[in-house]
């Protein structure tokens, strides 16, 4: 295995339930969880395409067994947890998309039925019902999702995964950079800093680092989002925000916010001392010429302005309190806004990348299955469109870089103009690019 987020642990882990025989070496190029996996803001969907409408979109016939799989995969995952006894702040409270204008109301009414038809519990909110949940001047209403959607502390899980996979016999090797990999007779010699691996196998789990591998390189992106995390709030702030339920929220907005509580929320303050804090990302969405990844781009003073500024309108009454962190990390990003698959060196080595933001919970799926395309096994998953198809590539540079900032540009109109679609934004929609999200 190649990377040590979220995919390369759950592959790891699978490969070795699967058969406890077999040798798995996993091979990070820092540490554990440095890269998407460690960087986001826990939200853990059931999702394996990026949300019904992505996914009907683009499959809407494959829907309906990607749904009852994405369930699936969530349990199991949840069943790992706690069979492990992985203490990483699991929760199961759902999560609210969250209308801040009347035509968002207007787009989200429609929800409650189509996650119904797919076995999903949904309320939607009107105004007051929304600020009864969590109380904000600028809400007009919401859907609240409340099946498969869950919340985790990320790094805690990969910590407890990477504990399980070693118990299991999996050898983990950080600060081993892959450089390059070739065929070696009938199997794979992978090269990197310290010295080689040879494997039978090898699967490619790099998110949006560079790999020596076209057809990934081609299609995936890398997307830098920020975040911000509040000092521990006092119990009389909580209780200005209510959220006893701890939903994880995000907006409708192309340029949307997720935000949600984290260290106990507000079960953790107490009248005399503060405790729990509010996790506030998004929005920014960086794609640097070139597609660099580097640890300069983690700090980007004016994406941590903008979100202070648009924090305090949304959450007025907390005005003058602090932020402890920041951080921000660069997001796998393909034009279908989920992961996909292939392999190369005939058949020996594979991938699964692109995830697109959704992928603590699809990283199980994605492993699971990258294994089977490797192990040449066929079943009900292997041979739909969803793993087969490919996302349409990105232009080469500097075009790239072009089409992205504009596209980026007619996004943020859309959302001053009620989420209204240029022609631009209709024209990617129609040739599959994308871009909705």
């Amino acid at each position: 295995m190649v990377g040590g987020g979220l995919t390369g642990l759950w592959a790891a882990v699978r490969a070795k339930e699967r058969d406890p025989g077999r040798d798995v070496v996993l091979i990070e190029r820092e540490t554990l969880a440095i890269g998407a996996s460690g960087r986001n803001g826990g939200f853990m969907s059931s999702s394996l395409v990026h949300g019904l409408g992505n996914g009907i979109a683009r499959f809407p016939d494959e829907v309906p067994l990607l749904e009852k799989l994405g369930m699936e995969n969530l349990e199991a995952i949840g069943q790992t947890i706690a069979e492990q006894a992985i203490e990483c702040d699991l929760r199961r409270p759902g999560a609210i998309e969250v209308a801040v204008t009347d035509a968002q109301v207007e787009e989200l009414a429609g929800g409650v039925e189509e996650l119904a038809e797919f076995g999903h519990e949904a309320v939607l909110l009107d105004g007051e019902m929304m600020r009864a949940e969590v109380n904000s001047p600028i809400y007009r209403g919401g859907l609240w999702q409340k099946t498969g959607e869950w919340t985790v502390d990320p790094v805690r899980l990969c910590d407890g995964l990477a504990a399980y996979a070693t118990r299991l016999g999996v050898r983990i090797h950080e600060s081993t950079p892959m450089e390059d990999f070739e065929k070696s007779g009938g199997r794979v010699r992978v090269r990197t800093s310290p010295g080689t691996v040879t494997a039978n196998r090898v699967l490619l789990a790099t998110a949006a680092f560079k790999v020596p591998v076209p057809a990934i390189r081609r299609r995936v992106i890398p997307v830098y989002d920020y975040v911000l995390v509040t000092e521990p709030l006092t119990r009389a702030q909580w209780d200005s925000l209510g959220w006893q339920n701890h939903q994880g929220m995000s907006d409708s907005s192309n340029q949307f916010h997720y935000y949600r509580p984290i260290d106990g929320g507000p079960e953790a303050a107490t009248d005399s001392t503060p405790g729990g804090r509010l996790l506030w990302g998004g929005y920014d969405a960086i794609y640097n010429f070139g597609g660099r990844v580097e640890d300069a781009a983690y700090q980007r003073d004016e994406s941590f302005a903008g979100l202070a500024q648009r924090f305090f309108t949304a959450f007025p009454q907390l005005e003058g309190i602090s932020f402890s962190h920041r951080w921000g990390g660069a997001i796998d990003t393909c034009s279908r806004f989920f992961a996909f698959y292939g392999t190369t060196l005939e058949g020996r080595v594979g991938w699964a990348v692109g995830h697109t933001g959704l992928g603590v919970g699809a990283s199980r799926f994605s492993a699971n299955l990258a294994l089977d395309i490797l192990d040449g096994v066929e079943n009900e998953v292997t041979s739909l469109r969803y793993t087969t198809a490919k996302p349409v590539p990105f232009p080469p540079e500097p075009v790239r870089y072009g089409v992205v900032q504009f596209t980026r540009n007619r996004l943020a109109a859309a959302d001053r103009k009620d989420g209204r679609r240029g022609l631009w934004l209709r024209t990617l929609d129609r040739l599959g690019l994308g871009f909705d999200s």
